[in-house]
Formats: C-alpha cells, structure tokens, sequence
C-alpha cells in the first residue's frame, strides 16, 4: 500500500513510499529512522497524534517531527 511519509529531521523530506499490509506506525518508524529514538519525535497519521500500536493505511500521511532541535 502506498502512504505519504513527511519527515522533519534536518532537511526534511516528503515522499510517497510503499509499506506492507498491516505494518504498525512501530514497526514503521523503525524501518523508516534506523539510528533515531522514537521518544524524541512527535509522530502522527493525519495530523493526529497515534499509539504505537497503530496500523497504517492506505493513504495515510506520516509526519515525524523531532521534539528538539539541534543547536537550537
């Protein structure tokens, strides 16, 4: 299934990806931010923020935003 996936670490970037049926905003994050700690990120489908435990859908918008920022 394909989903939009912001992310706004750094640069930032947006970006249409494919992900499996039943993947979890977990299992997501953890593919998607390898060497990040998903406590130090606000993370929501839709604008909304979600558990963990949430699967995505088809359609679904991620946003990974961090909590601080470097340098900042």
């Amino acid at each position: 299934m394909r989903i939009l996936f912001i992310n706004n670490h750094g640069g930032g970037f947006a970006d249409y990806l494919n992900v499996q049926d039943g993947t979890t905003v977990e299992q997501f994050f953890d593919k998607q931010m390898r060497d990040c700690e998903p406590e130090g990120y606000l993370i929501r489908v839709n604008r909304q923020p979600v558990g963990r435990d949430y699967v995505l859908q088809e359609g679904d918008r991620v946003t990974c935003t961090p909590t601080k920022i470097e340098g900042a």
